[in-house]
């Protein structure tokens, strides 16, 4: 397996975090499951999947206090999600694990599996997994469905960036990110062949991979995890109550 770098998100989205209030802390990355911060599992997983090098993207006094606590790098916020990836991979280069600090279940089996399925020659993946593998292991479990022509999918929250051209897909999803509130501006970036295919039941997960890479300028592939718990992470109180379950037992 190829030696990388792991990046965790923990930034903070301003206001009180209803999940971190839920479950009586100042930020979800502290929530504990069995005596360990979220952050700190995740942190595990990566040290124990064969990071070389590790570091975390907070602002928030508490979170830097653990991030300390752990041993691993602590790096500012950028304005927003996407630009703070992108000072991370200047900071660590590639190539670039990235995940998120309420990855609550991951496992480093999981990484490993996902860094030895990427394809060859690709600049950057994402980890996904079918509805079905999903539902089969975390029963009732809630999540946000991307429902295409080849079946309905949950995003994984791993990425890899190979190198330095992966920038590029970091681009658009800043330019994507700029214009959230805005879908009619949003549809003239992703292009209209795209959003009609998907609006007619047509668009594959393939396809949508093949698009947005081009339109990043990258070689993207989208890689199907078997791990259906891979797809968990801790975004509402729902979230935790089934994290809390599933490592309960």
């Amino acid at each position: 397996m190829t030696a990388f770098q792991a990046l965790v998100l923990a930034g903070s989205r301003g206001g009180v975090e209803p999940v971190a209030a839920y479950a009586g802390v100042t930020h979800k990355a502290l929530i504990e499951l069995q005596g360990q911060t979220l952050l700190a599992r995740v942190v595990g997983a990566l040290q124990a999947a064969g990071a070389a090098r590790i570091a975390v993207i907070s602002s928030h006094p508490d979170v830097r206090a653990e991030i300390e606590r752990l041993g691993v790098e602590a790096l500012d916020e950028a304005a927003g999600p996407s630009l703070s990836v992108r000072a991370g991979a200047a900071t660590l280069g590639a190539p670039l694990l990235v995940t998120t600090a309420d990855h609550a279940l991951l496992e480093a089996a999981w990484v490993r599996r996902f860094l030895d399925d990427v394809p060859a020659g690709v600049d950057v993946a994402a980890l996904v997994a079918a509805r079905a593998t999903v539902e089969a292991a975390a029963p009732g479990a809630k999540r946000t469905w991307l429902k295409l022509a080849d079946g309905d999918w949950s995003g994984c929250n791993l990425f890899y960036l190979a190198n330095d051209r992966a920038m590029g897909v970091v681009d658009l999803w800043r330019r994507v990110e700029a214009e959230r509130k805005r879908p009619w501006r949003m549809a003239q970036i992703l292009g209209p062949g795209m959003l009609l295919r998907y609006v007619a039941g047509r668009l594959t997960l393939k396809a949508a991979a093949e698009r947005l890479g081009r339109l990043a300028g990258v070689t993207a592939a989208i890689v199907e995890s078997p791990f259906g718990l891979a797809s968990v992470d801790v975004d509402k109180a729902a979230d935790l109550d089934l994290v809390r379950g599933i490592v309960g037992r």
